[in-house]
């Protein structure tokens, strides 16, 4: 009898020192510390507006006139085959002398060769009104290794 109350108390003291030891190094599940939050600062905003990459490099940029104002033509050139879904997008800027555009694209859902610059070009197009070209006087688009730019 005795001996079960000596076991029971036994016990009973090491499962309550087990409340200090959660807190120290020795136990295992502490080593890589506790998750905690912290803040962090948004290194490029417009990622969180599109997820997709640049195009590797802008190649050329036209804008060719129509009766409703003008469409700005771009020829991109990925790194590899298959970039797909391209896109030109307005970068906001207070400036109204100057338009500014990321062309975005999506990469291929599977591994592609790189083959011929010709086979990899990829176009996108956007229309502006002539309302909106009539104090531009520079026309930007942003690749991921250089931009191009059209001036009046």
């Amino acid at each position: 009898m005795t001996r079960t109350i000596l076991a029971i108390l036994a016990v009973s003291l090491t499962v309550t020192a087990c409340g200090r030891i959660r807190d120290s190094r020795v136990n295992p599940f502490n080593w890589f510390g506790r998750d905690r939050t912290e803040t962090v600062a948004v290194a490029d905003e417009a990622l969180l507006r599109d997820p997709r990459p640049f195009v590797a490099q802008v190649i050329s940029l036209k804008v060719e006139p129509t009766p409703e104002g003008a469409i700005i033509r771009v020829v991109g050139l990925p790194g590899l085959q298959g970039y797909w879904n391209a896109e030109l997008l307005e970068v906001d800027r207070d400036d109204l002398s100057t338009l500014t555009y990321e062309f975005r694209v999506s990469p291929p859902p599977y591994q592609t060769r790189q083959s011929t610059q010709r086979s990899r070009e990829i176009i996108a197009a956007k229309a502006v009104s002539t309302n909106r070209l009539n104090k531009v006087r520079t026309i930007t688009v942003i690749g991921q290794s250089n931009r191009r730019a059209v001036k009046r």
